[in-house]
C-alpha cells in the first residue's frame, strides 16, 4: 500500500475553483474521479487524519499512487465531466450498482415495419418503446389482455418471414389477438397506428381510449347492433383490468419517479416507484456501495447522474418529476442537465405532506425492507470470498492481499487448433469484460508448456507495452493540474493494463515452471505463480520439489478449482468453435492461388460448387477476381485432372459425412 502522503500535492499548488479531480494507482489506471466546488477544500479533506475517513475512502487513498485535476468553468461542467469520466474509465471506487435483479419490460419496436410487443430485459434499444419495469407474472397478463383490444403483432421475425412466404397468418392471427399485417389484413401505416395506440394507452391515456369505446358501444346499442356492442363491452372490460390492476395513487397527470433509500455507514440501499399516469407503473431497487464520506446531498447527486445518464437511458425514461427525501447537491444544475436529456423541463422536488410524502413513506419502507434482506444474504458470500482469499494468501506467503486473480488453460485435441484461456476474479468474483483468448500457433503449439510459455509472454508483453505508452503520454502531458478540458484528454482504456497478484495455470510443475520463466524473461518479479494439478489437487510453486497441501475442505482450495474450471471451461468452448470451423474442408482449398476471399467471389458468381463443376474455363474466368490462369487452376483441380487434383475431395462436413455441394 502506497502513503498518501508520498503524493499529497502541496496545499498551495490545488487552486480553489471547480474542477474535476482522479486518482490514480500506481500503473496508472484511474480508481477514483470526483468533482469539488472548491479542488482544494476536497483534496486536502482526503490526506487528513485517515482515523476519520470511512474504511472505502481509506482503502482508496492508500491504494492511489498519485491524483491530478482539471480546472472547468462551473459546477455544471464538472458535474458533466465527471459523469463522462466514471462512464469512460469505470473507476474501481466510484459507486457501483448492483441490480437485485434483471426486471423485464414491456417493448414495442417501433423502428420496424410492423411494430411488435414483446417482453424484453437487458439494454435498451435505440427506436424502442419500453414500459415498466414490471414483475414477470404481471407482464405476461398485461400483455395478453392488451392484444385483445391492440392487436399488434408480438411473434418472431421468423414467424413473420415464414407467414410471408405462406400467405397464411399464425395462430394469433387467426384468434383475432393479431392483426396480421403479414398478409395483408391491414396495412403498415394503420399497423403502426395501432401499435402507437397501444403505446399512448401504455403511456397513461387509458380513459381516452375506455371513453371512445364506451361512446361505440352506445352506438352500437341505439342501431341495435347487439353482438357489436357486447364486443366492446369485452374490450372495455380488459382495458379496465389492465388499467385498475394498479391502485391511483395521485392525479392523473401526475408522471414522477419517487426515491427512497436505507442507509449505513458502509452501503445504501435504494429503492425507486415509477409513477406514470398516476398509477405506480413498476418498482427497482439497487445496492449502492458509499465510497467516500459523503453527506446525503452528494449521494443524490452521484445517483441522479447513474440513474439518469446510463447508456441505455432515453429522453422519454425521465419523467417530469423526480422527488427524493433530500435536494442533492447542485439540484438546479440537474435538474437543468437531465431536461437537456429530456428535451423538456424536469423538476426535482422533496414532498412535503400529502399523497406523494405518503407513497415516500411506502417506497422508505421498501428501502428498509431490501437493506435488511441485502445484509442477510450477503453476509454469508463476502465472509466466505474473504476467508478464501485469506487462506490463499497466508498459505502461498505472499506479501500483498489477493485483489486480482488471473487463471490459465490450454486446450486441444492431439496438438490442434491449440487455444488458451485467461480468466480474471477480483475481489473473488469473476470479472467477465476482462476475459481473454489466445489462439496459438507454430512452433508454441508443440506442447503444453511451450504453449502456457507463449500465452504468459504475450499477456504480460502487452501490459509492460502498455504500461510504456502511459508512462510517455504522462512525461509528453507535463503538469499534472491541467487547466483544460484538452489537456486532460486520458489515453483509451487499456486491454492488459491492470497486472494480477497471482497467476494460477491449469496444470502442475512443467507448467508453472514455463509460466514462471515466461514472467522473469519478462523481468516481471511481483506476480506471483502457481499450479493447480488435477490428479490429487495439488498446489505446486515455481522451483519446488513439492506442492503446497491446502485442506479438502479449504475454502481457498475451493476458490482456486473454481477458477480452473471456469477457464477449462471458458477454453474448451473457444477451442469448440475453432475446430468446428475447421472441420469443413472443401475441393477449392486445393486450389493454388484461390483464397478465402475469391472462393466466396465465386462460389456467389456460380451460386453452387455443383455448378462450378459444370462450368468451362472461359465461364470460370468470368468470376470476380478469377483469370485465365487461375480458371486453367480450377478447372483442373474440380475435375481431378493434374497433381493438384488428383487427391482432390469434394466438399465434406467431416462431423456428419455428408458431401456439401
Amino acid at each position: 500500500m502506497a502513503d498518501p502522503a508520498s503524493y499529497r500535492p502541496k496545499t498551495g499548488e490545488i487552486p480553489t475553483d471547480p474542477g474535476v479531480y482522479r486518482f490514480r494507482d500506481e500503473h496508472g489506471r484511474i480508481i477514483y474521479v470526483g468533482k469539488a466546488k472548491n479542488l482544494r477544500s476536497r483534496l486536502n479533506s482526503y490526506f487528513a487524519n485517515p482515523a476519520t475517513l470511512l474504511p472505502k475512502t481509506h482503502a482508496m487513498v492508500h491504494h492511489a499512487a498519485s491524483v491530478q485535476w482539471t480546472i472547468v468553468g462551473s459546477e455544471l461542467e464538472a458535474l458533466q465531466l465527471e459523469f463522462t469520466w466514471i462512464k469512460e474509465f469505470s473507476p474501481r471506487y466510484n459507486l457501483a450498482f448492483r441490480d437485485d435483479k434483471t426486471y423485464p419490460y414491456l417493448a414495442v419496436s417501433m423502428s420496424e415495419k410492423y411494430p411488435r410487443v414483446q417482453v424484453m430485459r437487458g439494454e435498451r434499444r435505440k427506436g424502442t418503446k419500453y414500459f415498466g419495469p414490471y414483475t414477470a407474472g404481471a407482464i405476461r397478463e398485461t400483455m395478453d389482455t392488451l392484444l385483445r383490444v391492440f392487436p399488434v403483432r408480438s411473434c418472431s421475425a421468423g414467424v413473420l418471414r415464414r407467414a410471408e412466404r405462406s400467405g397464411r397468418p399464425c395462430l394469433l392471427g387467426y384468434i383475432d389477438k393479431c392483426a396480421a399485417p403479414c398478409v395483408g389484413r391491414i396495412s403498415p401505416e394503420e399497423h403502426k397506428d395501432l401499435a402507437q395506440d397501444f403505446c399512448d394507452f401504455m403511456g397513461g391515456e387509458a380513459k381516452r381510449f375506455i371513453g371512445t369505446l364506451e361512446k361505440k358501444m352506445a352506438d352500437a346499442v341505439a342501431v341495435l347492433d347487439y353482438e357489436q356492442a357486447a364486443r366492446v363491452r369485452d374490450d372495455i372490460i380488459a382495458l379496465r383490468k389492465v388499467f385498475e390492476r394498479n391502485a391511483v395513487v395521485l392525479t392523473e397527470d401526475t408522471n414522477a419517479d419517487i426515491f427512497a433509500v436505507e442507509q449505513d455507514d458502509l452501503e445504501a440501499a435504494v429503492q425507486v416507484f415509477y409513477v406514470r399516469g398516476g398509477r405506480i407503473r413498476g418498482q427497482r431497487g439497487w445496492v449502492v456501495e458509499k465510497v467516500e464520506d459523503a453527506s446525503d446531498a452528494e449521494l443524490w447527486e452521484h445517483l441522479m447522474q447513474q440513474v439518469y445518464g446510463s447508456e441505455g437511458s432515453q429522453q422519454d425514461a425521465i419523467p417530469r418529476q423526480i422527488l427524493l427525501p433530500e435536494l442533492p447537491a447542485n439540484h438546479e444544475y440537474l435538474a437543468e442537465w437531465l431536461g437537456e436529456i429530456r428535451q423538456g423541463k424536469v423538476s426535482i422536488k422533496v414532498p412535503q405532506r400529502g399523497e406523494k410524502a405518503a407513497l415516500m413513506d411506502t417506497v422508505q419502507a421498501n428501502a428498509r425492507q431490501a437493506m435488511i434482506l441485502h445484509k442477510s444474504r450477503r453476509a454469508g458470500d463476502l465472509t466466505t470470498r474473504s476467508l478464501a482469499l485469506q487462506e490463499l494468501q497466508e498459505a502461498l506467503d505472499l506479501p500483498m492481499p489477493l485483489l486480482r486473480i488471473e487463471c490459465y488453460d490450454i486446450s486441444h485435441v492431439q496438438g490442434t487448433n491449440v487455444v488458451a484461456s485467461m480468466v480474471v476474479v477480483e475481489d473473488g468474483i469473476a470479472k467477465k469484460s476482462e476475459y481473454r483468448k489466445f489462439a496459438i500457433t507454430g512452433a508454441a503449439a508443440i506442447d503444453d508448456t511451450a504453449s502456457m510459455y507463449d500465452v504468459i509472454t504475450r499477456r504480460f508483453r502487452n501490459y509492460l507495452s502498455e504500461k510504456e505508452e502511459r508512462a510517455q503520454a504522462v512525461h509528453a502531458s507535463g503538469s499534472v493540474a491541467a487547466a483544460s478540458l484538452e489537456d486532460a484528454a486520458e489515453t483509451p482504456k487499456s486491454k492488459f493494463a491492470y497486472p494480477p497478484n497471482l497467476v494460477v495455470v491449469d496444470g502442475g510443475v512443467p507448467q508453472v515452471n514455463a509460466a514462471s520463466r515466461a514472467l522473469a524473461d519478462l523481468g516481471i518479479s511481483d506476480v506471483a505463480v502457481v499450479g493447480l494439478a488435477k490428479r490429487l489437487e495439488e498446489v505446486w510453486v515455481p522451483e519446488s520439489d513439492f506442492p503446497v497441501i491446502l485442506p479438502r475442505s479449504s475454502e481457498g482450495l475451493y476458490l482456486l478449482q473454481r477458477i480452473r474450471d471456469e477457464a477449462h471451461r471458458f477454453a474448451i468452448t473457444f477451442h469448440r468453435a475453432k475446430r468446428g470451423k475447421a472441420m469443413v474442408a472443401s475441393v477449392l482449398d486445393q486450389v493454388p492461388g484461390l483464397g478465402a476471399a475469391k472462393q466466396k467471389a465465386l462460389l456467389a458468381h456460380f451460386g453452387s460448387l455443383k455448378k462450378v463443376r459444370a462450368a468451362s474455363v472461359e465461364e470460370l474466368g468470368e468470376a470476380k477476381g478469377v483469370g485465365p490462369v487461375l480458371a486453367q487452376a480450377i478447372y483442373a483441380v474440380v475435375h481431378g485432372d493434374g497433381e493438384a487434383g488428383a487427391d482432390a475431395a469434394p466438399a465434406v462436413n467431416m462431423t456428419t459425412g455428408e458431401v456439401l455441394d
